[in-house]
């Protein structure tokens, strides 16, 4: 009788996760076939390996190293607005790249604030385009990730551990021999493999900062392959090879994630008897303000710059904010289709290559998967005909592992707890889904179609393979107006995107927590 309190037949998941499979293991099929055809590789595909190395490196050591003392400082600091700013650390997640990119070229860039500033004083300008660029757009992406993943660490080191090391007399530095030290052994490679592995995949910050033969990533060398010499070959051959770095990067960081805490505590509340001088909270509270203002100021800026011109958007962006929303929902739609049966699937039993299934996606970068996908449909139908519903669905299999997990721990919780009540009151697997389930499953609901809205409002990725000239998503369309040097109206259309997403996001979030079944 336990058996027909599963919240649906298995097989339903089974099928999703068929489908999922399908969908990247026949793209990556198709890649591998036309690379075969390849010419050898040239001097500009090397050069666009070792940029691509090179910087994620770089992006990863920086952000870690910055994240490393911001999350010592909010770890032992209590303030008004602490919970705020450690929510504001999850902002970058959801802000649309292309107007992160705006905005810290309006703060960095050639005439931006800062050069201004150092304009006034004499001193040399900074430049964003390049490598740096590249880099410091990466450290603000990944520096807010890096904090909340050591933060955690933080969290997980028991207060009585730190009671113990006030009763011994021991001093900051002894707390970070013996405390911190070995969580930051543990937690930190595995954070850095993570941040890596994204900075291999960010596509619209190499294709807004970097450029020339110096600052090309592998996914940007297959645009070019694709926009300017439409060699799929030359692109099927690039796309096998940043399969293979995603995927050493997904497998390093599963390698370095492993590790054993410090055990379990009582709960209590962590006391920090070791920072009380006044040197180290000067230095904690000059950390956070920095942190805040490289989080925030590039977001107003945006804002500040944007309002002026959004009432006179061209049409062309206010078509394109339909467009992206069209793409959003159809993205959404599929999402659920697919995540919905292999969450109940999971919920029910340990059915491990579903799990395998669902976590495609952050192994395949959405560019190399959306090379394979114009691959198969190239000899068949015009695969700019079919740009939005191919961005939609590429989009949904980026969001389904993120989907899986903020998903799977409370339908596995729900199904625990009311499981076998369900099967006393032979309820059967379609009830059990519909009126216990997916009415306890509401806040994470929203939540994950939030997230997954968002995501797909500001992605360009795919959309930049398959568009044609008179077709754009709002993302695509921003980049062209930044292309044509229309800086006023692509800051007004960065506005208006930053505003669908996080109205998005936040309008789904609420929705949830306000269904909530306790």
């Amino acid at each position: 009788m336990a058996d027909r309190a599963q919240p649906v037949r298995p097989g339903a998941g089974f099928a999703a996760a068929g489908l999922v499979a399908l969908l990247v293991c026949g793209a990556l099929a198709a890649v591998a076939w036309r690379a075969g055809g390849a010419a050898a590789p040239g001097p500009a595909d090397w050069a666009a390996l070792r940029f691509t190395l090179v910087q994620a490196l770089v992006s990863a050591a920086v952000s870690l190293a910055l994240a490393v003392p911001l999350a010592r400082a909010l770890a032992r600091r209590r303030f008004p607005g602490r919970g705020l700013l450690v929510t504001l650390l999850g902002a970058p997640f959801l802000l649309p790249v292309i107007v992160a990119v705006l905005g810290l070229l309006t703060v960095f860039g050639r005439s931006g604030w800062v050069n201004a500033g150092l304009g006034l004083l004499g001193l040399p300008p900074v430049q964003i385009y390049g490598f740096h660029g590249v880099v410091l757009a990466h450290v603000f992406f990944n520096l807010p990730l890096a904090t909340r993943l050591i933060l955690q660490g933080w969290a997980e080191i028991p207060a009585e551990r730190f009671r113990l090391a006030a009763q011994l007399g021991l001093g900051p530095a002894e707390i970070r021999r013996f405390l911190e030290w070995p969580m930051l052994r543990r937690i930190a490679p595995g954070a850095f493999a993570v941040i890596f592995g994204i900075c291999l995949t960010s596509f619209a910050v190499a294709l807004t900062l970097g450029g020339g033969p110096r600052a090309t990533t592998v996914e940007l060398a297959i645009y070019q392959a694709f926009q300017f010499d439409f060699d799929l070959g030359r692109a099927a051959f690039l796309a096998c090879v940043q399969i293979l770095l995603t995927l050493g990067a997904a497998a390093l960081a599963l390698r370095l994630s492993a590790g054993e805490g410090f055990g379990a505590g009582l709960d209590r509340t962590v006391q920090r008897w070791d920072a009380g001088a006044w040197h180290l909270r000067a230095a904690d509270a000059a950390l956070i303000v920095l942190a805040a203002l490289f989080l925030v100021v590039p977001m107003a800026a945006v804002a500040a710059r944007g309002a002026a011109g959004l009432a006179a958007l061209p049409p062309s962006v206010w078509r394109a904010a339909l467009t992206s929303l069209g793409v959003a929902a159809l993205s959404l739609a599929v999402l659920a289709l697919l995540a919905l049966p292999m969450v109940a699937a999971l919920a029910g039993g340990r059915h491990r290559w579903v799990d395998m299934a669902g976590l495609l996606g952050l192994a395949v970068s959405p560019l190399a998967l959306g090379t394979g996908l114009f691959i198969l449909l190239y000899p068949l139908a015009d695969p700019a005909a079919l740009a939005l519903p191919v961005t939609a669905l590429v989009n949904a299999a980026m969001a389904l592992p993120f989907v899986l997990r903020i998903l799977v721990p409370a339908a596995r919780s729900v199904v625990a707890d009311h499981g076998r009540l369900g099967a006393q009151l032979d309820m059967g697997r379609g009830p059990f889904f519909r009126l216990v389930l997916l009415p306890r499953l509401a806040p994470q609901l929203g939540f994950a179609a939030g997230l997954g809205m968002a995501l797909s409002l500001g992605d360009l990725g795919v959309i930049a393979l398959f568009a044609n000239h008179e077709e754009a998503t709002l993302p695509l369309q921003i980049y062209r107006l930044m292309g044509a040097y229309r800086m006023d109206a692509a800051a007004g259309a960065s506005l208006l995107l930053m505003l669908l997403a996080f109205g998005a996001f936040w309008i789904c979030d609420h929705k949830g927590r306000a269904h909530a079944v306790a």
